[in-house]
């Protein structure tokens, strides 16, 4: 059962790395700082986010991320640049979290958690892209809000009861692997019709 409990801590965090990493770090910090949850043996490491610094920088990123979000096109350039940050952050959420492994699970895991925290990532940066052809700036701010009240709630189901949440977050990548295939068909038609407009113009 603990192992279990482990890999629904670990697959959380790498999932909700790949909506807000910094977020995600930000909230798993202050829990362990004002002492909301308390690490057992197997989690000792992730007591490394409680750190004053990294929380620091967390916080920081986070604020310049909230209105970099908000902003129709700034925010898929800022997701376009974290195509690789959040996969790579999920990957050492989720390892951290894991603790001290044979070398063998330790890169099956971070090819799962990278894997994970790809799939949530591509979802938000899709729905970017379509929401990014709308011409009403409303829906990036609503997006953006729901993201992060995603990666609340998500951090609270993790301390709640990780259990659960492991069952949660594969139902949520397995979801997010789906959607992300549909959104992307819906972008390049987007893009088709776009350069077909384009190009009827005189």
């Amino acid at each position: 059962m603990q192992i279990l409990d482990q890999l629904g801590v670990a697959l959380g965090l790498a999932t909700l790395a790949g909506l807000n990493l910094y977020l995600t770090v930000l909230v798993a910090g202050l829990a362990l700082r004002f002492h909301w949850i308390v690490l057992s043996g197997p989690y000792e490491n992730l007591a490394v986010l409680g750190n004053p610094w990294v929380m620091g920088v967390a916080a920081a990123l986070f604020m310049i991320e909230f209105f970099a979000d908000k902003v129709p096109w700034v925010d898929s350039t800022w997701d376009a640049v974290h195509t690789v940050v959040r996969p790579a952050g999920g990957i050492f959420l989720a390892l951290t979290a894991l603790g001290h492994m044979d070398p063998a699970m330790t890169v099956i895991a971070a090819l799962l958690a990278g894997g994970a925290a790809l799939a949530t990532h591509s979802t938000k940066a899709s729905t970017r892209l379509v929401l990014n052809a709308s011409p009403e700036p409303v829906s990036n701010s609503v997006a953006s809000l729901a993201e992060d009240g995603l990666v609340l709630g998500g951090m609270g189901l993790i301390a709640a009861a990780p259990l659960v949440a492991l069952v949660v977050f594969i139902i949520l990548v397995i979801a997010s692997v789906v959607i992300t295939s549909w959104l992307w068909k819906k972008v390049t038609s987007l893009g088709r019709r776009r350069r077909a407009a384009a190009a009827a113009l005189p």
